[in-house]
């Protein structure tokens, strides 16, 4: 078996094995992300963040450096870069070894170099994501003890700091308040609502701001010419816009983009690899919805549903879309997430809609969001609630309403469809005032409040009425919005402003009572005639049952 041949020398095989990668391909330097690649290495390259760096650079410029700083902002502003840039401030020691701390690193020496790389022995991170409890913290409070190895200062990176337990913070108030000279605390976190107010009053704290999307985009525009790929102009904004201010996120948004768009990325390509490319479908939603159009909102609605469309998503995109709709007509800039059609189809929209029209919209569709969260069946819940939309878009404005109203004309808007109605609309509004409280019933039953007028006449005593001013003593208990009602349906019958007032002052009885007194008075008024008085001792069975005034009047003698 010693002599037999190597396996690539044996003749005849006939096998054709494929050519092995030469070694240079196996060692090549593996891809990094370009969150990553263009990590801020000086304050100069951290973006958006101009006064943060102005007011470290004078501190380590008159020596006032803090023994502790609490860095706080919105995920990918630069919270931990920024704290190993601090790191690299106060450790430079300059290309010749004699420098100190600077807000221009050199970014050369030893201390630069290892802080970048994450391998210097005095610069100490710690994710509070996965060391929470006491025992690490005793860790760092024992430690501090021990001057720096090599460095200026020993450094501590603390990130998400907020997620420590209370105890831990309890146990490093003390060293934080105290520490040695040699030791600086940096902590980052994006909760700091989150860090108990006794951490907060020992740090000096840096809001690091959300990054404006003009400064995003020409960031990214610059690591686009760095990585020789072509991306318009547009396709910047839009991933800035998409960023929400945050580079890291930014950055990974084009890294893909570029992925996507194989060297060459426009605006088209990002807005369908972000899922913006279906938003024609929501605008042809919220257009059906708009037009009252049962049949169309409900078969968009099932199709999405077919296609997998989460119902939420749709109604938050109805809500993105009415939003730009809102920005339009307030006269904002366009959102750059939007393509020119969807602009223009949000200025045609704004003309269409009123501003009480949007709010109501916008209310309804933030009412339904949160019952399809919560329903049983999703789909079901985004079709009740487009069903509300279409009812609400029918209705009209409540400040319309409310002028008519005012202006006298409203009587037929707000009492109930019918002939009384009919009538009133066609002849116009009144504006005579009735002379009395019982013609003032008259009107309003005549508008067709007959339930109003039964409980005028019978469960209220008049104490005042002039042609303003209606004070009425409740005989009965009466609803809570019968003030509102009545003065609604007595504006609507006279056509005048009325002030109404229930009391406890004295007031006549009912109208009810009086008449049942009047009635009283006159059938004791009848029996004391002599006629009657003869009549009935003549007959003692006799009663009497009815009075007719106008057939008195007319009897002869």
């Amino acid at each position: 078996m010693s002599d037999s041949p190597e396996p690539s020398e044996e003749p005849g095989l006939g096998l054709d094995l494929p050519e092995v990668a030469p070694p240079a391909a196996v060692t090549a330097s593996p891809y990094r992300v370009l969150a990553r690649k263009y990590r801020p290495q000086t304050f100069s390259e951290l973006i958006g963040q101009d006064a943060m760096v102005t007011t470290l650079g004078n501190a380590i410029a008159r020596g006032r450096i803090a023994h502790a700083f609490l860095l706080t902002g919105v995920r990918g502003v630069g919270k931990t870069s920024t704290a190993r840039l601090v790191a690299k401030a106060l450790n430079c020691i300059g290309p010749d070894g004699k420098g100190g701390p600077t807000i221009d690193p050199c970014g050369v020496c030893e201390p630069c170099r290892a802080i970048a790389e994450g391998r210097h022995i005095d610069v100490i991170e710690m994710d509070a994501a996965s060391h929470t409890g006491v025992d690490d913290v005793r860790e760092i409070i024992e430690a501090v003890r021990y001057a720096a190895v090599s460095a200026r200062y020993k450094i501590y990176i603390i990130d998400e700091v907020h997620m420590l337990s209370k105890s831990a913070f309890n146990a490093l108030l003390k060293t934080l308040e105290e520490p040695p000279e040699h030791v600086k605390f940096l902590f980052a976190t994006t909760e700091v609502n989150k860090v108990p107010v006794t951490v907060l009053s020992r740090c000096q704290r840096f809001d690091l701001r959300r990054i404006s999307s003009d400064k995003l985009a020409a960031h990214f525009a610059h690591v686009a010419r760095a990585e020789g790929v072509d991306v318009e102009d547009e396709a910047l904004q839009v991933i800035a816009r998409a960023a929400e201010g945050s580079a890291r996120d930014g950055l990974s948004i084009l890294d893909q983009a570029i992925a996507h768009g194989q060297g060459q990325v426009s605006a088209a390509d990002v807005r369908q690899m972000l899922g913006l490319a279906d938003r024609g479908r929501i605008r042809r939603l919220l257009d059906a919805v708009l037009a009252a159009d049962v049949a169309t909102t409900l078969g968009q609605l099932d199709e999405a549903h077919s296609l997998g469309v989460d119902p939420s998503a749709l109604l938050r995109g109805l809500m993105e879309s009415l939003h730009a709709v809102t920005r339009s007509k307030a006269g904002a800039a366009a959102d750059f997430l939007q393509s020119q059609e969807e602009r223009d189809a949000a200025v045609t929209m704004a003309d269409r809609l009123s501003w009480g029209a949007i709010h109501r919209l916008w209310q309804l569709l933030l009412k339904g969001l949160n019952e399809v969260s919560q329903a049983p069946d999703p789909h079901e819940a985004a079709t009740m609630a487009l069903l509300r939309l279409i009812h609400a878009a029918e209705l009209p404005d409540p400040g319309m309403i409310l002028q008519r109203l005012a202006d006298g004309a409203g009587a037929a808007i707000a009492a109930p469809a019918g002939p009384a109605a009919n009538a009133r609309a066609s002849a116009g509004p009144a504006v005579s005032l009735p002379e009395n409280f019982p013609a003032l019933i008259d009107a309003i039953e005549a508008g067709g409040k007959a339930l109003l007028g039964v409980q005028l006449r019978n469960q209220v005593g008049l104490v005042r009425f002039s042609e303003t001013e209606l004070v009425l003593k409740p005989l009965k208990p009466l609803g809570p919005d019968f003030v509102r009602e009545l003065t609604a349906a007595a504006k609507a019958a006279t056509g005048g402003a009325w002030a109404v007032r229930l009391t406890d002052e004295a007031g006549e009885p009912s109208l009810h009572e009086q008449e049942a007194i009047a009635e009283q008075r006159m059938r004791a008024a009848v029996l004391e005639e002599p006629g009657v008085r003869d009549l009935i001792a003549a007959f003692p069975d006799a009663i009497l049952e009815d009075i007719h005034p106008e057939r008195q009047s007319n009897a002869q003698p």
